[in-house]
């Protein structure tokens, strides 16, 4: 139920979000050309992500799912919330990861040496929350992971 009523919150969430609070411009690249990309690449890797996910890009919120690749964090209620407490040791700070730790502490305290370990494996890290990954489709998946030693 509660995973239930989280995803609820962040579908009501997510169109505002795109609209008011992301400036950054849609990628324009549909799905089906990230399988093009060649395979240690972080494109197709974002598009094997998303077939395996059975998810499609979503406008202006194509980071989010890079990010899911380049930690290769999960997409349970649970492992959104830890990626969240991930970025946040790698130095992100908004108030829409705020958002997702407040309620997703309140709803998952159980899972607290979970969420701490994933904001330690982001402190560890070089930061590279910040990086326009438009411009790194084409660069193998591995050579950033080491670089950020992600």
């Amino acid at each position: 139920m509660r995973d239930y009523l989280i995803e609820k919150l962040y579908e009501c969430s997510k169109k505002p979000y795109q609209k008011y609070f992301k400036k950054n411009q849609p990628w324009n690249i549909e799905k089906g050309l990230l399988m093009d990309y060649p395979k240690e690449s972080l494109g197709f890797s974002l598009g094997s992500f998303l077939y395996q996910n059975h998810f499609d890009i979503q406008e202006k919120l194509e980071d989010h799912d890079i990010i899911h690749v380049l930690t290769n964090t999960g997409v349970s209620v649970y492992e959104e919330i830890g990626m969240q407490y991930y970025l946040l040791g790698n130095g992100k700070k908004s108030l829409y990861l705020f958002m997702v730790i407040l309620t997703g502490t309140v709803f998952y305290p159980k899972r607290m040496s979970y969420f701490i370990q994933q904001f330690k494996r982001g402190k560890k890290a070089n930061a590279f929350h910040y990086l326009d990954f438009s411009k790194m489709l084409f660069l193998p998946i591995q050579t950033i992971q080491q670089t950020f030693k992600i």
